[in-house]
């Protein structure tokens, strides 16, 4: 596709505010100051000082930044040509900005800021897949009555999903699988018998009898490679939450609630994602899953990027780009397809200008809660305690993630994860259970609760909760 040619029909630059500085959002800012169609002018933190310095970080001068505590003052910055700081989307939100990109990961505070960018008459970029979680179909609808869009983004792992997923379907490939590596390599060094994975190191020297696939038993291999590797997170929420979007998307659904997950090298995963029947690790096809890539130190990493596996309905074909270096499983039938890479905000401008340009989101145009992303405790958890959500991902403490099929709110139901995070407990959770709406108390006036009500009316015809 030519990208210049796609979006000539642009007549300015693409106004934009970012809500949130942090790795994604100073990625943005500082990629947005190249990008010719899109202005990068206003971008908003809980500490507006922390929005300022990531415009002085990446090139900003310090004199051309304006701290702004009112609207009045906006406006003011705004027509003297300066770059806006806020600590408060209401501050900015009422500039003359096309797109509000969302990227705080903060459930409840991103909720409000979804409402109001799309009150205000601007298309939603939202990286957030913690508030897409819980709400992205709704808020997908409440854009839509004013004609503007809300829309994944590219840069993060489900938009490029659902772009490769639309691309294979176009083609009218048969897709087995679709997915995305993790986000962190577990890097394996044969000479010292240690794994690095997320800057930590673990001696594993018995994972060398377990490296290569060969002829043998996949679930087998896989079964050995988890056992060997216990010490180390083999669930991430985050990649069973990028997965949900992308169901979401496209009713493409993981077909065990936890997904496989298996610990492999790049070249196997179309021979471990395939059926059963067929030595794969697959229950059934055409389902969402993740793979931990084990690489030697010295091989080339898949960067957190996404694939298919699709059918090799022609041998020859397949053979014949099997000879090019393309990927096919052990037996000739799967061959896997994939785009190594996400790079944040360096590549978020295409979702921005698909949004505002040509009034499209690059995820469907229509969304659909067909997952729920829910808790369920590792260990006893009493009454009183607060589901903390913290770290780099987002997690809360004792506490894993599953996806189950969408149901409305009800007391005795599951609660979605997002909308449980943060909240105080009202009654002991047994280890093993899940976690319900009646197990968590919440203000009732919860921006996050209110709208996802409202979602569960759309889609299901209730709002029990």
């Amino acid at each position: 596709m030519n990208h210049l040619d796609y979006f000539s029909a642009a007549q300015r630059p693409v106004e934009t505010c970012v809500v949130g500085s942090g790795g994604f959002g100073r990625s943005f800012i500082a990629q947005g100051l190249r990008v010719p169609l899109m202005n990068v002018r206003v971008a908003v933190d809980i500490d507006a000082a922390v929005a300022a310095r990531s415009f002085v970080a990446v090139g900003v001068a310090e004199t051309e930044v304006a701290v702004c505590g009112s609207a009045g003052e906006a406006k003011a910055a705004w027509d003297a040509g300066k770059y806006i700081a806020a600590a408060d989307l209401a501050t900015v939100v009422g500039l003359p900005l096309d797109v509000v990109v969302e990227a705080t990961g903060n459930p409840e505070a991103g909720a409000r800021h979804g409402r109001l960018a799309i009150e205000a008459g601007h298309h939603l970029v939202l990286v957030s897949k913690e508030v897409d979680s819980v709400i992205g179909p709704y808020l997908t609808c409440l854009a839509r009555a004013r004609g503007k869009v809300v829309t994944p983004v590219d840069g993060d792992q489900p938009s490029l999903l659902i772009g490769l997923i639309t691309w294979a379907e176009t083609l009218g490939f048969e897709i087995i699988a679709a997915g995305k590596s993790s986000e962190y390599d577990f890097v394996f060094d044969e000479k010292t018998g240690v794994l690095t994975c997320n800057g930590k190191t673990h001696a594993l020297p018995e994972l060398a009898a377990h490296l290569a696939l060969g002829e043998l038993d996949a679930a087998e291999v896989a079964e050995n490679r988890a056992r060997v590797c216990a010490a180390l997170p083999q669930r991430a929420v985050p990649d069973l939450c990028e997965l949900l979007v992308v169901a979401n998307s496209t009713g493409l659904v993981p077909d065990r609630a936890d997904l496989h997950a298996p610990i492999a090298r790049i070249p196997e995963v179309p021979s471990l994602f395939g059926s059963a029947a067929e030595d794969g690790l697959l229950a059934r096809e055409g389902v969402l899953d993740v793979f931990h890539c084990l690489r030697r130190p010295d091989e080339a990493s898949f960067a957190g990027g996404v694939f298919v596996v699709v059918r090799c309905d022609d041998a020859v074909t397949w053979k014949l780009l099997e000879e090019k270096g393309h990927l096919v499983s052990r037996d000739g039938k799967r061959a896997m397809i994939f785009n190594p890479r996400h790079l944040l905000g360096l590549e978020a401008a295409t979702s921005v200008l698909e949004a505002a340009v040509l009034g499209r989101s690059c995820g469907a145009q229509s969304p659909r809660p067909h997952l729920d992303l829910v808790a369920r405790a590792l260990r006893p958890l009493s009454a009183g305690s607060v589901l903390s959500m913290g770290g780099h991902h987002h997690t809360i403490d004792s506490v894993t993630a599953e996806l189950h099929p969408a149901k409305p709110l009800a007391a005795e139901n599951a609660v979605p994860f997002y909308l449980a995070a943060n909240r105080p407990l009202v009654r002991d959770v047994a280890a093993g259970a899940l976690i319900t709406l009646a197990d968590i108390e919440i203000d009732q006036a919860s921006e996050l609760l209110v709208l996802r009500r409202q979602q569960d009316e759309q889609f299901f015809g209730t709002a029990n909760g």
